[in-house]
């Protein structure tokens, strides 16, 4: 078995159970999880082994996914989203496509871990004990994380009013 039989059958259920959480589509996780690997065997020369691959993996495939959405028009559900201290719930922030532009523009510049956490818990709804697991660490590590990252969300987009 080559190296990338290898790595595919290590990973391939993580990352597709990823994508079905997010999607809710069995056809369209099995067709991202396909892409995802497709893309990563392409570029595994740029991993440079600084996370988890299963979080590498998981990063390429939430892009190829929010690619597919794009491509089809589609919008992500945010019934997930939370509130914060002040009462304002990022879902409603994000009714408009100018502040929906802007939130994934703070996601897109949020530092890592905050940035992976985020994503996994709201749009991959994965519990803090799933991501402490993905990067291997306590899931009080992955829900202090999370809700650092989510005070960064809001504070920039309150500077933005």
């Amino acid at each position: 078995m080559t190296e990338l039989e290898s790595l595919y059958k290590m990973y391939f259920k993580d990352v597709y159970l990823y994508i079905m959480s997010i999607s809710k589509d069995q056809h369209i996780a099995e067709d991202i999880t396909a892409e995802t690997f497709i893309k990563a065997i392409k570029s595994i020369h740029t991993f440079k082994g600084k996370c988890d691959i299963r979080v590498w993996l998981c990063q390429i495939a939430k892009n190829e996914y929010y690619s597919y959405l794009r491509k089809e028009k589609k919008t992500i559900a945010m019934e997930t989203m939370p509130v914060s201290k002040s009462g304002i719930s990022l879902e409603r922030l994000m009714i408009s496509r100018e502040r929906a532009f802007k939130i994934h523009k703070i996601l897109h510049r949020l530092r890592e871990p905050y940035k992976e956490v985020f994503y996994l818990r709201v749009y991959g709804e994965l519990s803090f004990k799933e991501i402490g697991d993905i990067f291997e660490k306590t899931e009080n590590w992955a829900c202090v994380t999370y809700h650092r990252g989510r005070k960064k969300i809001q504070e920039k987009m309150e500077e933005l009013k």
